[in-house]
């Protein structure tokens, strides 16, 4: 007769509550219900999404190298040694600069992650992370050609003054709480390399195997992190792209004065929208009677806090963290809408 207590504590691999819960799984389940009951509309969210994740996927790899090729040669301290004594003028740089990247709302998420993972201070993190979805380049040409060039400067300068905003709040409060262990638990589980090569960092790791080893399990381990939660973020921007029309928009936010601006800020976060796919939509909201003002405030909150920004972000840090993100976007957009409706215009 068989020992029946001698499996006792040994528990099945496959495990279906957990598989349930995972991220790739809500993505089947998504777009299985979008096959079901809009079969017409299957192929183009699953080609929307799949171009969307493309397009982010150079910034994951970059990101997800960067992060393993850090820890494998253990110049990570250095990272967050350098704005030792200088956070101030770290979250300064970091706002400037955030206005200036290329990067949308979720194309930063890899680097934002990488940054956390590495040590530095949310203040200055925050103040790239709330700056750089805003504005760019090629998106600053294209809003001055469509809505004009005070509102391209204003909305440029709004970027960098909205990280600011962020970064010294984050200061003032303090590094200590959630501020000073900002990461979800899950996502420290995948940076357990984090402080194992200590002294001066060996930048040919590939000549050590334990350093190797170190360098594929950062990049494997975060790779698959980054890459399954952006995947579900692409495929929530392609069903509210698909379902969520502009002219349902529009209703929301029509008319003049200080509550409309409010009103579009609360629109403007949970829609689609990015530095470029806002500006045709915003030059079509203005001729509705949409004023400047909340035009402004639709395009900052909606850029910084729609619906796939939010999951990523959310996927990445703490409730906590995830709240202060949100209400800076929002508030922050009600306040440089009312400057630019009021004081600029």
């Amino acid at each position: 007769m068989s020992d029946v207590t001698q499996g006792q504590g040994w528990r099945p691999k496959f495990q279906p509550a957990k598989i349930i819960k995972s991220v790739p799984f809500a993505i089947v389940i998504i777009l299985a219900l979008v096959a079901v009951l809009d079969a017409p509309q299957w192929a183009a969210i699953v080609e929307f999404a799949i171009r969307a994740f493309i397009s982010t996927l150079p910034f994951i790899l970059v990101a997800v190298f960067l992060i393993g090729f850090l820890k494998a040669t253990g110049a990570e301290t250095l990272v967050s040694r350098a704005f030792e004594g200088r956070e101030m003028q770290a979250i300064f740089l970091a706002a400037l600069i955030g206005g200036l990247s290329p990067f949308c709302s979720c194309q930063v998420i890899p680097f934002i992650a990488g940054l956390l993972a590495l040590g530095a201070p949310l203040s200055a993190v925050m103040a790239f992370w709330l700056s750089s979805p805003l504005i760019d380049p090629p998106s600053f040409v294209i809003t001055a050609s469509v809505l004009g060039a005070e509102f391209a400067v204003s909305k440029a300068a709004f970027a960098v003054s909205l990280g600011l905003l962020g970064g010294y709040a984050i200061k003032l409060i303090g590094n200590r709480g959630v501020i000073a262990n900002p990461l979800k638990e899950n996502y420290k589980r995948s940076t357990c390399g984090a402080g194992k090569f200590k002294g001066k960092p060996n930048w040919t790791f590939w000549q050590e195997e334990e350093r190797v080893g170190v360098f594929k399990k950062e990049s494997l381990t975060n790779l698959l992190f980054l890459s399954k939660w952006l995947a579900f973020a692409y495929v929530m921007e392609a069903l509210l792209v698909t379902y969520v029309p502009a002219s349902f928009v529009a209703q929301f936010v029509g008319g003049e004065g200080v509550l409309p601006i409010g009103i579009a800020a609360l629109v403007g976060a949970p829609a689609y929208l990015n530095s470029y796919a806002a500006i045709p939509l915003v030059d079509g909201l203005i001729g509705q009677g949409m004023s400047v003002g909340a035009a402004m405030s639709f395009m900052i909150a909606g850029s910084v806090s729609s619906i796939p920004a939010m999951t990523a972000v959310f996927s990445l840090v703490k409730k906590q963290i995830f709240a202060m993100y949100l209400a800076f976007g929002i508030l922050g957009a009600i306040l440089f809408g009312a400057v630019y409706q009021y004081l600029i215009v």
